[in-house]
């Protein structure tokens, strides 16, 4: 299992994931006020007064969970790669779905704030990396597949 290089590509989308749960999305501060976007809940920090809002921004946290969930189950389906094919297929459009929620939460709530120009945090990176890498271990599987495919083939 971990002498194939998917099973590391799939750990990397799981700790990505993971990492990405806690890093916020967008802070900004600005004297008493302190705003921050996390992939769970948007919070405002005023005079000391925490105000949370968890609805719609939890939407991307729980699209993470789903995608590390299903790396993990992959990981433990390494004795049958056309289900690992189906399993990756699946979380490269969660990813992709965490990731656009990701970007539209960002977007949303720096124009809403107007806190100037704004660039991509480091979570962002990190979790492009999961895409990444969930692309990767998919296309090594096929390609194992592929292999074996061809050797009962000569058989």
């Amino acid at each position: 299992m971990w002498q194939r290089i998917q099973t590391v590509f799939l750990v990397l989308v799981v700790i990505s994931m993971v990492v990405s749960l806690f890093l916020p999305l967008w802070k900004v501060t600005d004297g008493t006020k302190e705003l921050q976007l996390f992939p769970l809940h948007f919070s405002t920090i005023e005079n000391g007064q925490r105000t949370t809002q968890y609805f719609p921004y939890s939407v991307t946290a729980i699209l993470m969970v789903a995608a590390a969930t299903i790396a993990i189950m992959g990981i433990r389906r390494f004795d049958n790669r056309l289900t690992q094919i189906k399993l990756g297929t699946l979380n490269s459009l969660i990813l992709a779905a965490a990731l656009g929620s990701a970007v539209y939460f960002f977007t949303q709530v720096s124009n809403q704030f107007e806190a100037g120009p704004a660039k991509l945090p480091p979570v962002m990176w990190i979790m492009f990396v999961g895409v990444a890498c969930n692309w990767l271990a998919v296309r090594f599987i096929r390609r194992d597949e592929k292999l074996v495919r061809d050797s009962d083939r000569l058989r």
